[in-house]
């Protein structure tokens, strides 16, 4: 066969597929409540569009060769940003702010049932309650009403919503929405898993949440954006739930607000320095004049381990992310966000193979204008993705105010130590079980546990550096 006879055979065959995947959705739809039908009609439509891109899309989706350092002036030290100081009138810079938490994950890979924002990880605060504290802090020390906006996703919704009730006293307006609500799709014949609109029984694994690049599709159509933008808001914060140094950095929205060079910045990306542990975090480039976000999923094999170098790509996005309003608006009524997809392979419980169709958020980085990436310190990036990581923000390392933690200022080395805690201490229950009070680790560097190990009451971990092991304790 030609290759032109192949391509239109290839046509043909991914048209047909496509009309298979509408027959199956349309099926679906009829399936829906009255009162969930317009809803459910937009996470389909939303899901097509994806499908229909993910059969034009062939090969990876960066051509190597294109790709660029970015110019200096496009990633800016923090130091020069707080170097401008802050204005006077920093509480009407505040309230034209709102932080949204992206709150769509169970805890399941840390053992626990619902979301993971209802964790325990400090003083018995949970991720939720350390995020209310810092913006009720920042309210009362400001004087202003910066809200909190959770996106949620049908697997967090109901569990979260049940317990914001606990802050109905506090000085938080708390806002939420759902990020859509897609079908996995049978790895072998591309279609969609899912029989009907339920998620309960059978249908469990049918469903996911797409990742949280949905955030501006969603947004838009829960009507929450022109709300917010009503109210004279003009920027999103938008970070990880899980991620504890994600809070609201005054100079970074004051040089959002006040730009020195006069234009606005419609996107900023905080970015951090790589360490032994990011070299497979998403960097920044320059792509066909425009900065990027380069994800590893994205690379070509031959370029992995360029790509994992910590000399040619020093930085990573933390997914602390600052976003005009407006932008989105104007993007999202265009439909002019490009996010690259990434394809997630699962297997359900059953054993089926399915796939499902994600996008990262930062990805849409280059449909913004004027976008800025800020080399922040290491300390806006706190994610609590493990047990080992529990550890570190339990501990003394960390001191606690207003909802925020700091770096024990005991601590005489700059960075955490390197905490690997092995498989008995995967679940939190497991792990709370097997400390019986968390190690003094103020003089720690690193430590590494395996097999069945308890910690008594007062035990300290420090570096010993005339052994041959790198941590003892007392």
């Amino acid at each position: 066969m030609s290759q032109d006879g192949a391509s239109q055979f290839q046509e043909v065959i991914r048209q047909e597929l496509e009309l298979s995947v509408k027959k199956e959705l349309e099926k679906i739809l009829t399936t829906a409540p009255s009162h969930e039908f317009e809803h459910t009609k937009k996470d389909l439509d939303g899901f097509r569009k994806l499908f229909h891109r993910f059969l034009q899309e062939k090969g990876p989706s960066v051509d190597w060769g294109k790709i660029q350092r970015p110019p200096e002036d496009s990633i800016q030290p923090y130091e020069k940003i707080k170097a401008r100081g802050l204005p006077d009138n920093i509480s009407s810079v505040l309230n034209k702010l709102v932080v949204v938490k992206l709150n769509g994950g169970l805890g399941t890979s840390m053992g626990c049932k619902g979301p993971k924002s209802l964790i325990g990880v400090r003083n018995e605060n949970t991720f939720l309650d350390l995020t209310v504290q810092q913006i009720e802090h920042l309210n009362k020390t400001y004087n202003t009403d910066v809200p909190l906006v959770l996106m949620n996703s049908f697997n967090t919704d109901e569990d979260t919503k049940k317990i914001l009730q606990k802050y109905n006293h506090c000085r938080v307006k708390i806002y939420t929405f759902n990020q859509s609500r897609y079908p996995r799709i049978n790895k072998e014949s591309l279609l969609p898993v899912a029989k009907d609109v339920s998620y309960s029984g059978e249908n469990t694994e049918a469903w996911y949440p797409p990742g949280h690049g949905d955030i501006y599709a969603s947004f838009y159509n829960s009507g929450l954006l022109d709300t917010l933008i009503g109210e004279g808001k003009e920027y999103i914060f938008v970070s990880n739930i899980d991620n504890l140094g994600a809070t609201v950095d005054l100079y970074i929205l004051n040089h959002l607000m006040n730009p020195p060079n006069g234009k606005p910045c419609e996107f900023v990306m905080e970015v951090t320095n790589k360490t032994r542990a990011d070299v497979k975090g998403g960097t920044l480039t320059q792509y066909e004049g425009k900065l990027r976000l380069v994800e590893i999923a994205q690379v070509p094999k031959a370029h992995v381990d360029e790509f994992k170098s910590v000399s040619k790509f020093k930085i990573f996005n933390t997914n602390n992310l600052w976003i005009s309003l407006a932008a989105v608006k104007r993007l999202q009524e265009q439909n002019a966000i490009d996010m690259e997809i990434i394809v997630n392979p699962k297997t359900l419980d059953g054993g089926l193979n399915v796939i499902q169709l994600e996008t990262a958020v930062g990805a849409a980085i280059k449909s913004f204008e004027n976008s800025l990436g800020i080399n922040v310190p290491r300390s806006r990036f706190l994610p609590v993705k493990t047990t080992s990581d529990l550890l570190l923000v339990m501990s003394n390392l960390y001191s606690l105010n207003a909802g925020s933690l700091t770096m024990s200022e005991k601590r005489e080395f700059p960075t955490v130590p390197l905490v690997k805690l092995g498989s008995s201490f995967t679940k939190v229950q497991d792990y709370l079980r097997r400390f019986e009070s968390i190690p003094d680790m103020l003089e720690l560097d690193h430590l590494t546990v395996s097999g069945d190990v308890t910690f008594g009451k007062n035990v300290s971990l420090k570096v010993c550096w005339n052994s041959y092991h790198h941590c003892k304790s007392w």
